[in-house]
């Protein structure tokens, strides 16, 4: 089951877990314009092919920039067997904390 997080809850699981790995599915035009600066890239249509690269263990927000493809990002995730995953809600749109681009 995915649990869905505020981009306000987001941020203060942040503040609380340094750990926790912001998984950005958007393109990498996306990304590259305007993501969170401890977000890491991989997007949707690679996720499957490249879940390898994340840790299950390891609690796992999903975001895009309005919450679609995060969903099924998060939902894809859990079928593969992770259990700490959640998707940020309103995605980057509603992200209105700091930001790098370029």
């Amino acid at each position: 089951m995915v649990v869905h997080l505020s981009p306000e809850e987001v941020l203060a699981k942040m503040e609380m877990n340094p750990d926790l790995i912001l998984l950005d599915v958007r393109t990498p035009e996306e990304f590259y314009r305007r993501r969170i600066p401890t977000a890491i890239n991989i997007p949707l249509d690679e996720l499957y092919h490249r879940y390898g690269e994340l840790d299950p263990e390891q609690e796992i927000v999903a975001l895009c920039e309005h919450g679609i493809r995060s969903l099924s990002a998060s939902g894809m995730l859990v079928q593969l067997g992770f259990t700490k995953v959640f998707n940020m809600t309103g995605g980057m749109s509603r992200w209105l904390h700091r930001t790098i681009s370029g």
